[in-house]
């Protein structure tokens, strides 16, 4: 490969899935040769969930979710991928199969196409090889995106360079609620015995409290819930710290009552005479404010039954859920430590971060850090300076939380990309034509706003 300045040298991708296969794509795009890596394929080298050597295969739903950008968040995100000439979402679009308002896909069909896009343009190369550890060291400009399933060499690599500590191989969740569900009147802000914490905020928790009759009921429903089982290969562990409420629960009837539901240190400012017999505690999730996680209630609740259950405690009865709780094999970085910006490692800035390794969540959010960072090294390799999107935008939202819109102190979590990681804006209260807007309607009318101000954002950060 020549090394004048007409001709960038190639920039290496690792990874044939949604993310690595968008950012070749827009690397090649940009005119920057690209040479994607890609194990499967190479015999005796296989994961525990792909079926194909195809690229881009989708190993679990056919399902992209909501394609609505005006009201849904990863609706929005489709939209401002197409504005970006996404080849994930041009291929979805191509092999759409009927799913009322949501994206679904052919999932042969449309790995086939991606793969043969990738395979006829002229400035991709695929090599199918495994990267066994770090990639050489000759190789300045690289994008990881090996997605949930990382190959041990490479895992094992990324924890030598980086420690232990910030490389997870499994999510035990807590469900997330928007802020703005929560019903304040039935339930108030108090940290445990109005204790300060870190940032001198005695009021730091929201407190749901439950008399005898609601706790039992919570209970037996919890008991009763269906749980999600494990796949054969997840091999999720249960540590003491993080055990599903539910299995907590089986240990009998009392045993959440004195732990993440102990009412003790808390007084209802409503009833300050009476004690609760249990409480549920959420605590603030993102610097933004926007999201609260109910703290100790990892679950392996089925998302239905989990919704349905934990909207019976007393001021969740109406709570939406950015994301809900679960347990499952997933290796993610711990993102705001290691990355910066430009989702470059801190550490080793040649290697870019992308997919679900970076700690998004969902096939659609990570092609969206795969096409960003394909967009990132494409323009440094050309010399030019490029960064991330605007937080208004749903792309530039997750760069936020995958790199620091966590707050201090809290454990990084994986997330899905939710109105409750784009900057608030006021709900209104009249529509375009001055018509006053119902009370029960007004947040969706701000979703609404959001999005509209989030395409705004994106097509000027593309056009600048």
């Amino acid at each position: 490969m020549s090394n004048a300045a007409s001709t960038p040298q190639s920039i290496h991708v690792i990874g044939g899935g949604l993310a690595g296969s968008e950012a070749a794509w827009q690397i090649a795009q940009a005119g920057v040769p690209v040479i994607l890596h890609e194990m499967r394929g190479v015999p005796g080298v296989k994961t525990d969930a792909h079926q194909t050597d195809g690229l881009a295969e989708l190993v679990c739903s056919n399902s992209f979710r909501s394609d609505d950008w005006e009201y849904n968040a990863v609706g929005l995100l489709h939209a401002e991928m197409r504005a970006l000439g996404s080849i994930i979402m041009e291929c979805g679009d191509a092999h759409q199969v009927p799913a009322g308002g949501a994206l679904a896909v052919d999932r042969d069909g449309f790995s086939q196409a991606v793969t043969a896009r990738l395979e006829a343009h002229p400035l991709v190369t695929i090599v199918r090889e495994e990267i066994a550890g770090l990639p050489p060291e000759e190789w300045d400009n690289v994008i990881v995106a090996t997605g949930p399933l990382t190959s041990p060499a490479l895992a094992d690599a990324i924890l030598k360079m980086t420690g232990e500590e910030s490389l997870s191989f499994f999510d035990a969740i807590a469900p997330i609620i928007h802020a703005d569900s929560i019903d304040f009147d039935i339930a108030w802000r108090q940290s445990r015995y109005d204790k300060e914490g870190p940032g001198g905020d005695a009021a730091a928790y929201v407190n749901c409290p439950m008399d005898k009759d609601q706790y039992d009921a919570f209970i037996d429903a919890l008991l009763g819930g269906p749980k999600a089982e494990f796949k054969d290969w997840e091999n999720v562990p249960y540590f003491d710290g993080c055990l599903p409420i539910e299995v907590m629960a089986e240990r009998g009837r009392e045993t959440l009552r004195h732990g993440p539901m102990k009412p003790v240190g808390l007084t209802n400012p409503r009833n300050p005479t009476v004690k609760a017999h249990a409480i549920v505690q959420l605590r603030q999730d993102n610097a933004l404010g926007t999201l609260f996680n109910m703290v100790g209630f990892q679950t392996k609740l089925k998302h239905g039954a989990q919704a349905e259950t934990f909207r019976m405690i007393p001021g969740l009865q109406n709570a939406q859920f950015a994301r809900l709780g679960g347990l499952h094999r997933n290796t993610y970085l711990n993102s705001p430590q290691l990355l910066d910006k430009q989702l470059r490692m801190k550490a080793m800035p040649r290697l870019r971060f992308a997919g679900q390794v970076t700690g998004v969540e969902g096939y659609v959010e990570s092609a969206a850090m795969g096409l960003l960072t394909g967009r990132l090294a494409a323009a440094q390799a050309l010399g030019r300076d490029l960064s991330a999107p605007p937080p208004e935008t749903a792309m530039g939202a997750l760069v936020e939380h995958i790199t620091g819109g966590h707050l201090e102190g809290s454990k990084f979590q994986p997330m899905n990309i939710n109105y409750g990681l784009l900057p608030p804006l006021e709900a209104p209260k009249v529509d375009e034509d001055g018509k006053r807007i119902h009370p029960k309607e007004r947040g969706r009318a701000k979703k609404r706003l959001q999005s509209i101000r989030a395409m705004e954002a994106l097509k000027a950060w593309r056009d600048a």
